[in-house]
């Protein structure tokens, strides 16, 4: 999917006010209604009305009628533009280059940072891939309502930034984690390539065991990559492998471990066999080589990636494949289809109840309309609780 942010420095306070709007309302309604996002926004006198036709010009929401009545949805464009806004804010991210990666359910730029310097900026996409196949079998979901793929997606960006940051802090090989908002992870930019591209390495003994070494480092540390692969693995001009893409990560506590750990080990020994013509009888086992000595996964845990956050996103993941019985596979493993996922599928939201369980956005106990959107001094869009004197109408002057 395209990421176009020209448009970005044109919109105005109130055109992300109205945006945010519909983000919030999506809480409660698969299809939020104008009047809920004119109320959300707090524009009076038909100004919702008007921003709403701008930002659905703009590709940033979508129409849609049900049987009851007509509103607007969130797509990703337009989930896209609230997250660049909000790093741009932080000065995280000051502009947008090319695109150097794509994957069933992720987009990848390089942008310009704090300082100027490049950085790496990752969209995550979930419901690109195998979206009718998740759709029918889902059962993290109540039968009743809309998988939030936004949602899936934020949690996938919370997981990979909270798994990266421990790593780096614990000295392993991996980019430095810069910063998260929504379904968006910036990381540095690093000098190397995907071990899939690499057709000759001048040792491939040492490499090997180099990274098998690092699986049972990860195991010793409480956690299991997941999809530790040629997809995954970048190696830098001086032979040192960079590990990436943790969405699929577990921990060694989990039911499924050894599976995972030893799928890993697999990968590995499989493409040294296939592109380097190297086998080795010396691999790690699951118990025998991996006994837990730290707790990365417990310290992931305290980080806000809450048990429940990843086991909606482990179910998810499996359905998907990626931690399903599969072969040795990656996201990157092909370009992504812009068509695999329409618009109005790249939707944010549970159905028109105050069920909150699968919501698809941080929100609290209490009902849209107690709340409204607005501007601050310094043009940050804010949520605030409504109060008694927002309902008076406004003076004429």
């Amino acid at each position: 999917m395209r990421l176009d942010a020209k448009a970005l420095r044109y919109m105005s306070n109130d055109d992300f006010r109205v945006l945010t709007a519909i983000e919030v309302g999506s809480r409660n309604h698969n299809i939020v209604p104008a009047p809920v996002i004119a109320q959300l926004s707090h524009l009076r006198g038909g100004g919702a009305n008007k921003h709403i036709s701008d930002l659905v010009k703009r590709k940033l929401i979508a129409t849609e009628q049900n049987a009851k009545y007509k509103g607007y949805k969130l797509v990703y464009a337009g989930y896209d533009y609230l997250a660049l806004r909000t790093l741009s804010k932080r000065g995280t991210v000051t502009s947008v280059g090319n695109q150097i990666g794509v994957g069933k359910e992720s987009d990848i730029f390089v942008v310009a940072g704090e300082d100027e310097n490049e950085v790496v900026l990752k969209l995550h996409r979930l419901g690109r891939q195998s979206f009718r196949n998740v759709k029918q079998k889902r059962d993290y979901f109540r039968q009743d309502q809309s998988p939030s793929w936004m949602y899936m997606s934020r949690l996938s960006a919370q997981k990979e930034y909270a798994f990266m940051k421990v790593l780096h802090e614990h000295g392993f090989p991996v980019p430095t984690p810069v910063d998260q908002n929504r379904h968006c992870v910036v990381m540095e930019f690093v000098e190397a390539f995907p071990l899939r591209q690499i057709s000759d390495v001048g040792d491939p003994g040492t490499l090997y065991s180099t990274l098998m070494d690092l699986i049972v480092r990860l195991a010793k540390y409480g956690l299991i990559h997941g999809d530790f692969n040629e997809f995954n693995i970048l190696l830098k001009d001086d032979g040192t492998p960079v590990l990436i893409d943790f969405p699929q990560m577990v921990s060694t506590s989990h039911l499924n471990a050894d599976y995972y750990f030893n799928r890993d080990v697999d990968c590995i020994r499989t493409f040294f066999k296939r592109r380097f013509n190297y086998e080795s009888m010396l691999y790690p086992k699951f118990g025998l080589d991996s006994n837990k000595e730290f707790d990365l996964d417990v310290q992931v845990a305290a980080s806000g990636f809450t048990k429940k956050d990843q086991s909606q996103l482990e179910k998810y993941m499996e359905e998907l494949g990626a931690n399903g019985k599969d072969e040795c596979s990656s996201d990157q493993d092909m370009d992504s289809n812009d068509d695999d996922l329409d618009s109005d599928d790249q939707v944010s939201g549970g159905d028109d109840d105050d069920d909150e369980e699968n919501d698809g956005f941080d929100s609290d106990d209490d009902d849209d309309e107690n709340y409204i959107i607005e501007t601050d001094k310094l043009g940050n869009t804010i949520r605030r609780k409504r109060t008694d004197t927002d309902d008076q109408p406004e003076k004429c002057s």
